[in-house]
Order: structure tokens, then sequence, then C-alpha cells
């Protein structure tokens, strides 16, 4: 029997502490399906399609078999027509833990045949944040610690067609 997980996100843009979970999360797994979505509480820099294709660039060369999927339904629903039975998390801080241990309570209470695994980032890059990386960018700093240099190249050309910040 194959062994799936999803990776939910918004992936706004990819990250490197992303591509760490990623990395990792398709190790425990015979298929990673990173999950693409949208947020209707944030407001996106990148498309759902430019999101999906930024991921999927990104994780071209990471081994294991990986698919990228748009989804727009609650997360077990989605893991369920995925034929998933793991949901893979990441972890940068306490904050993050409150948040996704009460997300993991009530996705259990939705599907008990599903059960979330939580990684914990790479200490370096425990305080990378997507609405960090684009807040930075907006005001024109360098990202390049953060994300790949593919992806900062996105990033800077997507802030130089919005609009910088502070300028």
């Amino acid at each position: 029997m194959t062994r799936i997980g999803v990776y939910p996100g918004t992936f706004d843009p990819v990250t490197l502490g992303h591509m760490d979970i990623i990395r990792r999360g398709a190790k425990l797994v015979d298929r990673l399906v990173i999950g693409v979505t949208t947020n209707p509480s944030k407001s996106p820099m990148f498309t759902l399609d430019e999101r999906m294709e930024m991921v999927r660039r990104e994780v071209a060369d990471v081994a294991g078999e990986i698919h990228v999927v748009a989804f727009d339904s609650l997360l077990m629903d989605f893991a369920e027509r995925e034929g998933a039975r793991v949901i893979v998390r990441g972890l940068r801080a306490v904050a993050d833990f409150e948040y996704e241990y009460q997300m993991a309570g009530m996705n259990q209470q939705i599907n008990p045949r599903v059960e979330t695994v939580f990684l914990m980032a790479d200490v370096a890059l425990q305080p990378i944040a997507s609405r960090l990386v684009k807040e930075i960018a907006m005001y024109g700093g360098n990202i390049a610690k953060f994300v790949t240099p593919t992806v900062c190249a996105d990033v800077v050309a997507r802030v130089e067609k919005i609009g910088r910040k502070g300028s």
C-alpha cells in the first residue's frame, strides 16, 4: 500500500522553510502531495497558478514522488480525495504549535483516518515566514537568505510591478 502524505499551504511565496519541510516530509511517505490553497484571511502576492508553478519548479529536484495540486476545500476532504493518511505540518515556534495543535484536534474530529505529523523547522529556518518575506521585499529589503534565487527573482519582479512601499 502506498503511503501518501499531504503538505498544505498557501506558499506565497515558497520559502526555504517550506522546502526544508518538503524534503524531510518526502522521506516519510511514498508520495507527498503539496496542496496549494487560498486563504481568505490573506491577500496573496501571487495568483494560485503562479504559486503552483513556483512550487513545481522548486521541488523538481527534490527526491521522492511529489505532486503539486491546487485545492479549495476542507483539508481533510482534500486529504481523503488524495488518498492521504498523513498531514505533514511544519512548526517554527510555540505560537505555531498552539494553532497547529488546535487544527490537528479539529481535523481528527472531522476525519479520524488521517493523522497529523509535525516536523520542527530547521533551527536556522525557524524565523522564516512568507508574510515576513513579502513585507521585507515590499520595503526594499534583501530576501535572499529566506528563499531560493529563483523565488527571490520572482518576488523582486512582482514588487517592481506592484510598487515598493516607502519609496
